[in-house]
């Protein structure tokens, strides 16, 4: 019998154990910084002195920090009217798409009615068409409705975006709600609204706040509509609205430009970070008894 001299072949198992244990850091590591690297530039240049940025475009740090840049650009005609009409607009467009989806998307993923299962698809049929199309309808639409530079009618634009993909989404979350535990409080005498409210609600936080933060985004974010519907109307404008105006103008300095930008991009950082534990986080450990 001979015995084994030389160290054993190595498996295909470990060795991708191994190179996965290698690229896995180094991968996260890329795309945070491609992810990251333009917002930290955009935040360095809205805190540079524009003297300082002529005389060296290519430094990355400032020699020196300044706020001026951001009271400069929060101090121009409009621009804090423009952060109030995106936040109105937002906040009531993710309200009352959560308001109009939740119970449609529970409905699709409880009940049983004719056409349950195509249903869901037709909600998301509208995004078949490239928004520019919807445009021009809608822009004639609102103009004989008399909504035209109003922000009720850009609400009404962002809800009807929003609530077919947020349905979508609830519904294939609210399926992934154990049945028992809806049978359990109906048993203990709650009625349909009862059980969403106590129970199935409860149980939905992450896929509530991912939604939700997806609707805000878009009424935050979102230009064309914005410009289509309210330009003629610069006091209902909104925050991107009123960046692109002032980057448009040749008066305006980089620094204070990125400043605005920074002030469009915060909210969304804040609300991400402050619901980043929801948004991971999965049902509620032992809420079904046995």
């Amino acid at each position: 019998m001979t015995s084994a001299t030389g160290p054993a072949p190595l498996s295909r198992d470990r060795v991708e154990r191994g190179v996965l244990r290698v690229l896995r850091p180094v991968v996260i590591a890329v795309l945070f910084a491609v992810t990251a690297f333009p917002f930290l530039y955009m935040l360095m240049l809205s805190v540079r002195d524009i003297q300082e940025l002529i005389l060296d475009p290519g430094s990355l740090w400032p020699q020196s920090f300044t706020l001026s840049t951001y009271a400069d650009v929060l101090g121009r005609q409009g621009f804090l009217t423009f952060i109030r009409n995106s936040a109105i607009v937002a906040v009531t467009s993710v309200a009352v798409t959560m308001l109009i989806s939740i119970p449609g998307a529970y409905a699709v993923a409880r009940l049983r009615f004719f056409g349950r299962r195509q249903v869901h698809f037709l909600f998301l049929a509208v995004y078949l068409f490239p928004a520019i199309i919807l445009a021009i309808p809608l822009f004639v639409l609102f103009t004989m409705l008399g909504l035209r530079g109003s922000l009720i009618g850009l609400i009404l634009v962002y809800i009807a975006q929003t609530v077919p993909v947020t349905v979508y989404m609830l519904r294939n979350y609210f399926e992934s709600v154990p049945p028992s535990v809806e049978e359990a409080a109906s048993i203990d005498g709650c009625g349909r609204i009862e059980t969403i409210w106590r129970v199935v609600l409860p149980l939905s936080k992450p896929a509530l706040m991912a939604t939700g933060l997806y609707s805000f985004m878009i009424a935050w974010n979102e230009f064309l509509f914005a410009l289509l519907f309210l330009v003629e109307k610069r006091d209902s404008w909104t925050v991107s609205l009123g960046l692109s105006q002032l980057a448009g103008s040749i008066e305006i300095p980089t620094t204070v430009l990125m400043a605005g930008s920074v002030v469009l991009t915060l909210p969304i950082v804040l609300i991400f970070f402050a619901s980043e534990r929801l948004l991971t986080e999965g049902l509620t450990v032992g809420a079904e008894k046995g």
